[in-house]
């Protein structure tokens, strides 16, 4: 998996709506980067809003600018009420339900419907912009209900109530309160905007909900995948695996990207085991099973499907979404579409969420089989007819003691439960706007299955994690003088260093608890190296 980062932390991000990062939107979701707009996006804004003005002035009749919106665009409305039009389209659009989005993805959401107004293709003015920024420099979240979405027109209710507070509607949560929105503006120092035409529709026609998601996800899965190398590298020393089947000439016989880093990582995780050559000696088992065997290939593979939503998130979140689209005078776009008879505003579907959705779909699947086969490996490290001669669940005194038999079953029904999170969101479309959208995507339900299912990872990650030290801790008090590999004996310090030996049965929720943090924070990641950068020579 290519792991993209920022030039300079430090710097301040400029928004020219064609060159945003996954790192660019975790810098400011997650830490309070700073965002800018660039001055060349701010002309190239004002040039399409001019073609707005000029297209009401003369009374052309307009998709969403002069004309209801849906399966409404046949009702003409008069220019008079063209401000009021996008006002009611908010308000209107404001049913969000369930619980509120999470801070980070709020703050994703904010950033990235900036970046596509900054492209210059929705009409909408510098000042919306302006506005968008404030609220991330200002800690001004909108509250954002997660549910209502279904990924056709983009996230219409999501992004309506990220929309509201800008005109002073809604609420916003500022320094951990749910305040009304105009109230909190004035808290810091902003007046609402009063929003022209277009300028509304140019606010909740997009995928920044389904995007946010996706993009917040795979910062969290570059983490997830590296300390999935580590803990399998760790298992694998404890049950005496072999790093034979792990060998660079094995790997490039089957050259896919992602199997061949995750091979190379554990081979540097494993660097220096004695423990390797102490039980190669001794007449070791020729395979292993399939859980610690084939780890480049199933680690590798969900590698590889999270890289393809990488590179559709890329074109996604440096994209025009919202509809119709402005084309000013003299682009070859409008000049294209002139062409054609398309005139300089061209509606069409970009809005759609099916590129982000399929993605989406996908990667959660990917990620749910970083679970399963981490499951498999704590089954074998806790199973005394398979683990190598350790003692059953990994007990000391087991019979008396149960050990870390539970551990498993809250594995496996983590496993469980995200079979049925992986059900792809996107083969049930449902029409709407009374089958005017009669496809649609469900993108949002597929991203926030996904980040569920990653939640679940992380804690089948911690409880092998917790295993394998265990594991570890047993096999290398029965052996005199060997050791495991470096990365491994890191890692063991480091898990052990938050969650102490089982000498007896105790409560294990707050180790869990302890090591699953370590986890979420990519703590163990740092040991399987960088990515691609690092171990592409090794």
């Amino acid at each position: 998996m290519t792991v993209h980062g920022r030039s300079s932390p430090t710097d301040p991000i400029v928004l020219t709506g064609a060159n945003l990062s996954i790192a660019d939107v975790e810098a400011v979701a997650r830490h309070g980067a700073e965002v800018q707009l660039d001055p060349r996006a701010r002309e190239r804004m004002q040039e399409a809003r001019d073609v707005i003005d000029r297209l009401v002035a003369d009374g052309e009749v307009v998709y969403g600018v002069t004309t209801g919106f849906g399966a409404l665009a046949d009702r003409t409305i008069d220019p008079a009420d063209a401000a009021r039009l996008q006002e009611n389209l908010l308000v209107s659009h404001a049913v969000g339900i369930g619980e509120p989005l999470p801070r980070d993805v709020v703050r994703a959401m904010l950033l990235l419907r900036a970046n596509t107004l900054a492209l210059g293709h929705s009409g909408a003015r510098p000042a919306i912009v302006d506005q968008l920024l404030e609220f991330l420099r200002r800690g001004v979240q909108p509250v954002v209900p997660a549910q209502g979405s279904v990924g056709a027109s983009g996230d219409l209710a999501p992004l309506a109530h990220l929309a509201l507070p800008l005109i002073g509607r809604g609420h916003v949560e500022l320094a951990g309160h749910d305040v009304p929105a105009l109230v909190a503006l004035r808290e810091v120092g902003l007046e609402p905007l009063t929003l022209g035409p277009k300028e509304g529709l140019a606010l909740l026609n997009g995928t920044q909900l389904m995007s946010a998601l996706g993009a917040l996800l795979l910062a969290d899965a570059d983490r997830l995948v590296r300390t999935a190398s580590t803990v399998a590298a760790m298992s694998v020393e404890a049950l005496l695996g072999t790093d034979v089947a792990f060998a660079s000439a094995y790997q490039l016989a089957r050259p896919h990207p992602g199997q061949i880093e995750v091979a190379a990582e554990l081979r540097h995780l494993l660097r220096d085991s004695s423990l390797q050559t102490a039980h190669k000696s001794t007449g070791h088992k020729v395979q292993d099973p399939y859980s610690l065997r084939c780890v480049p290939q199933v680690h590798g593979a969900v590698r590889d499907t999270l890289d393809h939503l990488r590179r559709v998130l890329d074109i996604e979140m440096n994209s025009a979404t919202d509809n119709p689209l402005v084309f000013p005078e003299g682009g070859v776009a409008a000049r294209d579409a002139l062409a054609t008879g398309g005139g300089r505003v061209i509606s069409g579907g970009n809005f759609h969420g099916e590129p982000i959705a399929l993605a989406l779909d996908f990667a959660k699947i990917a990620i749910a089989e970083l679970g399963s086969i981490s499951e498999r490996r704590t089954a074998l490290l806790l199973d005394p007819h398979l683990n190598g001669g350790l003692p059953a669940f990994l007990a000391p005194a087991s019979g008396l003691d149960s050990g870390l038999m539970l551990l498993q079953y809250s594995a496996a029904a983590l496993v469980s439960e995200n079979k049925v999170l992986a059900h792809p969101a996107t083969v049930d479309s449902i029409p709407t706007s009374a089958n005017q959208e009669d496809h649609v995507s469900m993108g949002p339900i597929a991203g926030r299955h996904a980040r569920m299912v990653l939640g679940h990872v992380e804690r089948i990650l911690a409880i092998e994690a917790l295993c394998a030290a265990q594991a570890l801790d047993l096999r290398l008090a029965a052996l005199a003088d060997v050791a495991a590999g470096e990365g491994v004996r890191e890692a063991h310090a480091l898990v052990r260093s938050v969650a102490r030996h089982v000498d007896a049965d105790r409560e294990m929720g707050p180790d869990l608890a302890s090591v699953t943090a370590l986890v979420h924070r990519g703590e163990l990641a740092r040991f399987a190296g960088n990515g691609r950068e690092t171990v592409r020579d090794r």
